[in-house]
């Protein structure tokens, strides 16, 4: 049986034009605004557009013009297809779903496994991603193609041994430095509706403080909050005031890929925060992007779900 693997992930920025692109299509989607009025949702990103496109590419200036999400996911396909044909898939900019689809359709595909590049499992994320996969594949009439799905992986002890690893590595005196988990906020509304994503990044936390003890003191925050709606808590920033005058690393919990939030907003924007703030170091620490601690992880969660 010929199969294939699709690594699912939101996209980033390939360039200036695309900036766009990816605010349209991420503030249309019914996963992100829940709002039944698709004519409403579309006023709604039109206005995002117009009040964050200027901002959003001034930010990219910073980073080369492009978002690293897109480097970083060339290099780790590389890596993969060593000894699996595995293809990217972005929610929102390109390589899109039914560009990729018809491709493997062409070639004569007949097992794909999705690969959420979402540790932590949100309606925002895994479900938004597996939805338009389902929806390109019945566009396609591809009735004999078999699917499976790659469980959330937030609590797998390889994946973990990844991330303790990671930042055994980057901090060489723990006991002198307070550890931040940096999540991707959500607005509270949406946990209030069921949504597993906080209970998800909770156990991982607690799971890798167990086995991350040595350092001063562990905690878990919360960037990237947009509009007035109650967003998770505590806010990054709020919890970076409580270290003045003393030494801070942050590890990006929920991304598996460095992109725009964690080389913009961790590296640069919070960097300079913590300046202010008065903290005496501030680290931090690289999503797996192509480690090959990562690649044999994935490789593992390949053939385990197609046995």
């Amino acid at each position: 049986m010929k199969k294939a693997t699709l690594l699912l992930n939101m996209g980033g920025a390939n360039n200036y034009e695309d900036i766009d692109v990816f605010l349209w299509n991420m503030f249309n989607d019914k996963n992100i605004l829940t709002i039944k009025s698709k004519f409403l949702r579309s006023m709604i990103a039109r206005f995002i557009i117009f009040s964050r496109s200027g901002g959003s590419r001034k930010n990219l200036e910073l980073l080369g013009g492009k978002s690293p999400l897109i480097g970083n996911t060339k290099k780790l396909l590389k890596k993969l297809n060593r000894k699996e044909r595995v293809e990217a898939v972005m929610r929102y900019t390109a390589p899109f779903s039914d560009e990729v689809l018809k491709k493997l359709k062409y070639d004569g595909v007949e097992k794909l496994v999705l690969f959420p590049m979402y540790p932590q499992y949100s309606t925002t994320t895994t479900l938004s991603s597996f939805e338009d996969i389902y929806e390109k594949i019945a566009e396609l009439q591809w009735a004999d193609l078999s699917v499976c799905t790659v469980k959330p992986y937030y609590n797998d002890s390889k994946f973990l041994e990844i991330i303790v690893n990671s930042i055994k590595r980057a901090v060489s005196e723990p006991k002198e430095y307070n550890l931040i988990f940096s999540a991707h906020s959500l607005p509270q509304k949406i946990i209030d509706r069921g949504d597993p994503y906080l209970q998800q990044v909770e156990t991982q936390v607690q799971l890798l403080s167990k086995m991350l003890q040595s350092f001063k003191s562990i905690h878990l925050a919360f960037q990237s909050k947009l509009g007035p709606v109650k967003w998770l808590e505590p806010s990054l920033d709020k919890k970076l005031e409580e270290f003045k005058d003393e030494k801070v690393v942050i590890y990006p919990i929920s991304f598996t890929i460095d992109n725009v939030e964690t080389d913009f907003e961790l590296n640069i924007e919070y960097r300079e925060e913590a300046e202010k703030i008065g903290i005496t170091d501030y680290i931090v620490i690289k999503a797996p992007n192509d480690n090959e601690e990562f690649v044999k992880f994935i490789q593992s969660q390949i053939r385990t779900i197609s046995e």
